[in-house]
């Protein structure tokens, strides 16, 4: 392989530094220009030339880049969720403290941006790849937002001038999971449910009201049970989680609103879920979207083969991550750091995770790419 050879540890240090500044600048979704620019500038600074624009969305291709090739997509995102009032430090401050890098971001997803970043700069100038390489570090991820990595799959897929001219064969999505393989992830659907009566006086009893009528719908609900079930999650899971009715003591409610989270499995579309919801119930049921679908790929995939053979165990991700908008295509997800510290107070990743997460990374592509 022709490539010019860069030690692990000079990858490891400047992802670490990159980290650290991208720590030190507020990056909140739909507010992620400067990291944007940040990335774009380390990446020009680095030698990795020809990368893309648009929006708060970087992505590049590497320099030997063969539209007769499969192409392999990695992607990761540079947004944060808002710090909550928990934390007990500065989270812009990218403190190092007993092998931990503290700072918002830092575990969720900057550990795997990073990683993916020196990975790809690793292959980057290499001209004898069984694959070609797209490196995606996106915005708004965390709002599953229209201007994140949706945005940029039209040039990403169709090609022209100052796009890659095939589409992406699979995909290593970069989130916190212990560098373990999720090859499955549940969707996510939010339900906006109105239940109606009529309004009148308590004291008369009279009205329809619609407290009662919403606590039927309630209770389907919290009883039903999808027939398919997925071996990787179990059952779809719905949830009421929010409520409300009432204008005062005394008036009977006309209207009940109530909100359902779903989690749906690959066993189901968004659509199936929403049709068998509205064949059960009375209530009007409005979705907010359909577009964060359920995921998965074939264990018999390469990708998947590759991890296996590395050690790593295969797990289905209850919670949702780009992989939403990369339903055309087979993705895996995967990357350093631990999902429950995500959104957390005083955020970390540890040290040790990035550097073994850069190892590993590479050592998985290799299994496909040489």
């Amino acid at each position: 392989m022709k490539s010019k050879i860069v030690k692990n540890n000079e990858l490891y240090d400047s992802a670490i530094a990159l980290l650290c500044e991208l720590i030190r600048t507020p990056s909140f979704s739909r507010e992620e220009s400067a990291t944007a620019d940040i990335v774009a500038k380390w990446l020009a600074n680095k030698g990795l030339a020809g990368a893309h624009r648009h929006g708060n969305n970087v992505w590049i291709s590497n320099l030997h880049f063969d539209p007769a090739k499969p192409t392999i997509l990695l992607c990761s995102h540079h947004d944060t969720v808002r710090p909550s009032e928990a934390w007990t430090r500065d989270p812009f401050d990218p403190a190092i403290e007993k092998g931990r890098l503290y700072g918002l971001g830092s575990n969720d997803a900057g550990a795997s941006a990073v990683s993916l970043i020196a990975v790809f700069r690793h292959f980057f100038e290499c001209n004898d790849l069984k694959y070609n390489l797209i490196l995606a570090i996106v915005g708004e991820e965390e709002i599953s937002g229209a201007g994140g990595v949706r945005s940029i799959l039209p040039e990403l897929e169709l090609g022209g001038d100052s796009a890659p001219a095939r589409s992406a064969d699979f995909a290593i999505v970069g989130e916190p999971t212990g560098m373990q393989l999720a090859v499955a992830e549940r969707g996510l659907m939010v339900l906006d449910c109105t239940a109606k009566g009529r309004a009148g006086h308590a004291a008369r009893d009279e009205g329809d009201n619609a407290i009662y009528r919403a606590l039927k719908d309630i209770e389907w609900f919290r009883d039903y049970r999808f027939p398919l079930k997925s071996e990787l999650f179990g059952e779809v899971k719905m949830s009421v989680t929010m409520i409300s009715a009432g204008v005062g003591h005394n008036v009977v409610p006309a209207e009940c609103r109530f909100v359902v989270d779903c989690r749906v499995t690959e066993r189901y579309t968004n659509e199936e879920v929403l049709d068998i919801v509205r064949e059960h119930v009375k209530c009007d049921v409005t979705p907010r979207s359909l577009h964060l679908r359920s995921s998965s790929i074939a264990l018999d995939h390469p990708v998947v083969h590759a991890g296996i053979s590395l050690g790593l165990s295969t797990f289905g991700s209850p919670t949702t991550s780009d992989q939403v908008a990369l339903t055309a295509i087979p993705s895996v997800k995967i990357g350093p750091g631990q999902s429950a510290r995500s959104h957390s107070a005083d955020e970390y990743v540890e040290l040790a995770e990035i550097e073994q997460g850069i190892e590993l990374y590479i050592n998985l592509l290799e299994k496909i790419i040489l």
